[in-house]
């Protein structure tokens, strides 16, 4: 059972981690589009000046509760400022986001082939695809 419950809290961490990055993502995303006014883009920088000021709500040297109100204050920045994007400038980034790339691949194996010193090739055994090597330079 012991087993189980490190699965679930491993899937759980995961699931946070995810969560996380795509929400950071989003925000570099949303910092960059020209369509969002300034003001809102503001508050990231006054966040990141209030994490950076000795000013706080609860002082560091608390341990613990020091570093919660400043995650706290991280939280809150960035979910304001989501809140206040127009909601169809943030719907059409989390689409990008989470949209798949469709399209085909192919896995191209790559044959060994002896260099000579000169540095002409030998030939691959019959019925193998040729493919040319380059020199470490990348001079052809």
């Amino acid at each position: 059972m012991a087993e189980k419950d490190r699965f679930h809290d491993t899937g759980r961490a995961v699931g946070f981690l995810a969560e996380t990055t795509r929400q950071a993502r989003l925000i570099l995303r949303l910092l960059r589009d020209r369509r969002v006014a300034i003001w809102p883009k503001l508050i990231v920088p006054a966040t990141i000046v209030y994490l950076l000021s000795p000013i706080d709500l609860l002082p560091d040297p608390i341990l613990g509760l020091g570093q919660i109100d400043d995650f706290a204050v991280i939280l809150i920045g960035m979910k304001l400022f989501v809140e206040l994007c127009p909601t169809r400038i943030v719907r059409e980034h989390l689409d990008a986001l989470s949209s798949v790339i469709n399209g085909s691949y192919r896995v191209l194996e790559e044959e060994s082939q002896q260099v000579e010193p000169s540095g002409a090739e030998l030939s691959a055994p019959q019925g193998e695809q040729d493919t040319k090597k380059l020199p470490a330079n990348g001079a052809e």
